[in-house]
């Protein structure tokens, strides 16, 4: 019976001697994929004009900035949240001749300056490749248009927003890097303006973007 349990103590401190560096060999992998990284990024917001319920809405482009904060745990298992702001002015105009009252400003376009805060959840699959990160990106977000003070006629819009993209993360030193990404906006047109209303209708928004991320 002792020898039994020799045996038995034996096979069990061979295993463990086996398979002791595999499972640190694999913690050391999976503690060199996860990573956690706070970034600032520059863009430019390239929004399309739309059309709808007798409205024609166009937005103008603008430049805008985003910070976010990123974890990685794996190639699967990545997430992070965004903020971001640009200007965002629309242009409000009827896409069809109306029956105008004498009214000097009957039919005009409607002009409201505006800002843009956005602030998304995103799912971040990844693969490393020596010093580059390719990404993808996939997530919601709630954006936030606000009217300038001071204008007339004018009111706040909040919508909800479908984000995707993709980009790639180049290491330049152990913790600081660059990102380059690429992400789009896709949301219903704010109604900024109680004169028409808003088209109503799906907008885009293309982000370039350009930017540095510490690493932790």
């Amino acid at each position: 019976m002792h020898r039994c349990w020799l045996h038995a103590g034996m096979l069990m401190v061979g295993l463990a001697t086996i398979f002791a560096p595999v499972a640190l060999a694999q913690a050391d992998v999976v503690k060199s994929l996860s990573r956690t990284d706070v970034s600032l990024s520059l863009y430019g917001a390239f929004s399309g004009a739309t059309t709808g319920d007798g409205i024609y809405q166009s937005p103008s482009n603008a430049a805008g900035g985003m910070i976010g904060v990123r974890h990685i745990s794996n190639p699967i298992m990545g997430f992070e949240g965004t903020y971001s702001f640009n200007r965002a002015n629309q242009v409000y105009s009827p896409s069809t001749r109306l029956p105008c009252p004498p009214n000097p400003t009957c039919g005009l376009p409607a002009i409201v300056s505006a800002d843009a805060h956005e602030i998304t959840g995103d799912w971040v699959p990844s693969l490393k490749i020596g010093n580059l990160r390719p990404f993808g990106v996939l997530g919601v977000g709630l954006l936030f248009n606000q009217p300038s003070s001071g204008q007339i006629d004018t009111t706040s819009s909040n919508k909800a927003a479908f984000v995707y993209g993709a980009g790639l993360d180049w290491g330049l030193l152990p913790h600081i890097g660059l990102r380059f990404q690429y992400r789009g906006n896709l949301y219903r047109a704010p109604d900024l303006t109680t004169l028409y209303g808003s088209s109503g209708a799906f907008t885009h928004t293309s982000e370039p973007m350009i930017g540095a991320y510490l690493r932790f």
